[in-house]
């Protein structure tokens, strides 16, 4: 596992443990590290999935992120199939820089945290916008993004 992704080993309702616990550390929240090492987070997984009504004990697909994306929507939810940009399994229509990226084992049918994205994927630049990876973001003309500020406008 590579220092750029936080490998969730929690073995029921991976999905919200990963979602909570990238939120957590995305918001800078003083219980990150008691989250990550499981403990403190039963409470909180437990109120996200009663307040959304998403069962996980099949693991859950693509409606159940699209519903956990409804119910969070200040944050852009990014599941990566791989360790390579071009395979985004779910990517939230969401306008919001706060970002949470996932890789999903397919193998293992369980989620991690990406928490550097261009080192995960061994990248020197992946624009958020459009998800494309180049040598540098001053190159990168994105039909995406503000060409000012290159933050994202997609709806």
């Amino acid at each position: 596992m590579k220092h750029s992704i936080i490998e969730v080993k929690t073995e029921t309702n991976c999905f919200a443990h990963t979602l909570i616990i990238g939120i957590v550390r995305l918001t800078k929240d003083p219980n990150y590290k008691e989250y990550q090492q499981g403990r403190k987070i039963l409470p909180e997984v437990q109120h996200l999935l009663q307040t959304t009504g998403i069962n996980l004990d099949k693991c859950g697909g693509i409606n159940e992120i699209q519903r956990f994306q409804d119910h969070l929507s200040e944050y852009k939810i990014v599941v990566y199939g791989e360790l390579n940009f071009e395979d985004i399994i779910f990517e939230g229509r969401v306008t919001s820089e706060k970002r949470v990226n996932l890789l999903y084992d397919e193998v293992k049918r369980h989620f991690h945290i990406i928490t550097n994205l261009t080192g995960a994927m061994s990248r020197q630049f992946i624009c958020e916008g459009c998800s494309k990876c180049c040598r540098s973001g001053v190159t990168h003309k994105c039909s995406e993004a503000c060409s000012d500020c290159m933050s994202s406008h997609r709806a």
